[in-house]
């Protein structure tokens, strides 16, 4: 048991990225098909992320590149998809194949991670 270990949590750190690539690339696409606001609507929600660490002086518009922020926003988003990924594990590591892969296809919706 004690070899799984590792490979445990590094299938969770992949996991974990390829559902932030995901998540983005799906997130980027609707906000292209349904709003003419992009890039500064992505600006806007790097802003919410960030501000989670940074507080609200970087709420205020306006909404423009800004490299800490989005790196910030970055680490946030790709680290709440791990955690997710973990306590996604945790439920359903007991269920058969068909269940857990029921259950990852209905945790697999694009989020907005403010």
């Amino acid at each position: 048991m004690p070899t799984q270990l590792p490979k445990f949590w590094l299938a969770v750190l992949y996991a974990g990225i390829v559902a932030g690539i995901i998540s983005t690339i799906v997130q980027l696409l609707l906000w292209w098909t349904f709003w003419d606001a992009l890039p500064s609507i992505l600006y806007r929600d790097a802003r919410f992320a960030a501000a989670i660490i940074f507080g609200q002086e970087v709420l205020p518009p306006p909404a423009t590149l800004n490299w800490q922020i989005m790196l910030i926003a970055t680490w946030i988003h790709f680290g709440l998809s791990i955690i997710y990924v973990i306590v996604l594990s945790w439920l359903i590591h007991r269920l058969d194949l068909k269940n857990s892969l029921i259950m990852g296809k209905r945790s697999a919706r694009p989020s907005n991670h403010r």
